[in-house]
């Protein structure tokens, strides 16, 4: 008994290593590859990898688990399938002009006991046809709203739409339809508000797709606009004057074209002589009682628009006036209004005049005041010559300056 247990633990305890060994010599042998996605029509390639080969067989199974490559040689009668590579470590197998049909599941199978397998999945793309793009209008009015459509029909998997109008990007509805052979048909919608800034501006469907780069399709928009109204003064460069020519030239831009250009005076009547040819308005000999607001009024078929000029007369020129623009928006002739006052010379120098009078008249009087306070200085050489009786008297009290009151006496003994 004790030496068959003996003998028993011994095989069991050889069995176990050479599991051991087995196991270990199975996950040595790593075996790998990669999914692929390719275009319709193109080649796509399946690489089996085997890292330390015992020798064992790979080879390379279609998702129907039909053998293409047994080693280097291919059972299947396929010829889009060709050998690029065969090796102990890689079988590498192309097919080429590949179809929605050889989508799915490769198994690379390895030859060991159990046998590994690693699977490959194909993608196929299907790139979407040209977008095709469409406006509910050919030509839509400023302030109003348009709409554009813009579909992509045939693609795997489904396509998405982008839209652009000139740098901005738009915000479209999508909707995805998924039809009976796999494929996808893709329709946006968007709409938007135009303004006359709109006109000539391209708007682009641009179609992203895994398959395909820069697919997509462009539309103009043409908008309608009223016309923009601007008066311009060819004569005079300044002020107008009595006896001087007038002559304004309407500007009117629109689309359509302005097919009507008239010239109004507000309030009244044009003057009988003034001419208007086309554009231009011509008046000559100017009065003070053409002063006024002039109009040019410009319509096409979206809408009507003017602009003003204001007429004031000055008095015939003394001098020459100083040149001046007139003002952008509503035009006006009037001094302090697009044009400099006129200087009154007369009136400087009658202020010079006046100040000139009043300096003169100030110093007189400070001359006056000066002089009745002047001070007054007295001396002592002549005191008591006033007193004297005669002429003589009058030098002697003068020399002696003061009283006789201390005389000299001479004593004789």
């Amino acid at each position: 008994m004790a030496i068959t247990g003996s003998g028993s633990l011994a095989i069991s305890f050889s069995v176990l290593v050479i599991s051991a060994a087995f196991l270990h010599k199975v996950d040595s042998q790593n075996l790998a590859t990669d999914n692929v996605s390719v275009i319709e029509g193109e080649t796509a390639t399946i690489s089996c990898r085997v890292k330390n080969n015992d020798d064992s067989v790979i080879q390379l199974l279609n998702p129907n688990r039909q053998t293409i490559y047994f080693r280097d040689v291919r059972p299947l009668k396929d010829s889009r399938f060709q050998l690029v590579n065969f090796s102990d470590n890689e079988l590498r197998v192309s097919l080429s002009n590949v179809s929605l049909s050889d989508e799915g599941r490769y198994v690379c199978q390895l030859y060991t006991d159990p046998p590994q397998e690693a699977y490959a999945d194909i993608t196929v793309l299907v790139p979407p046809g040209s977008p095709i793009i469409e406006s509910r209008e050919d030509v839509v009015s400023e302030g109003n709203e348009t709409e554009l459509t813009c579909m992509s029909m045939g693609s795997k998997p489904a396509a998405s739409i982008r839209w652009m109008k000139g740098e901005d990007e738009l915000t479209g509805e999508t909707t995805v339809e998924e039809t009976y052979d796999r494929m996808f048909t893709i329709t946006s919608r968007v709409r938007f508000s135009v303004t006359k800034e709109d006109d000539g501006v391209p708007v682009d469907c641009i179609v992203d797709h895994p398959a395909v780069k820069d697919l997509l399709a462009q539309r103009h928009l043409e908008v309608l606009y009223k016309p923009e109204v601007k008066i311009v003064v060819t004569y005079p460069d300044g002020l107008t004057r009595e006896g001087d020519n007038l002559d304004l030239t309407c500007i009117a831009e629109g689309k359509p074209i302005p097919h009507q250009i008239k010239w109004l005076r507000v309030d009244e009547d044009v003057p009988l002589h003034a001419v208007v040819t086309g554009s231009d308005l011509y008046i000559e000999n100017l009065n003070k009682s053409y002063n006024g607001t002039y109009r040019c009024v410009a319509s096409n078929a979206v809408g009507e628009a003017y602009d003003d000029y204001v007429l004031y007369v000055y008095d015939a020129p003394t001098t020459i006036p100083t040149p001046t623009t007139n003002p952008v928006n509503t035009q006006d002739s009037r001094a302090g209004e697009g044009a400099p006052q006129k200087i009154d010379h007369a009136v400087i120098g009658g202020v010079v005049a006046v100040v000139m009078f009043a300096i003169l008249c100030a110093l007189i009087v400070l001359g006056r005041y000066f002089a009745r306070h002047k001070g007054t200085y007295f001396t002592h050489e002549a005191k008591g010559a006033d007193d004297a009786a005669d002429a003589d008297t009058a030098i002697i009290n003068a020399e002696g300056g003061h009283n006789n009151t201390d005389e000299k006496k001479e004593y004789y003994i």
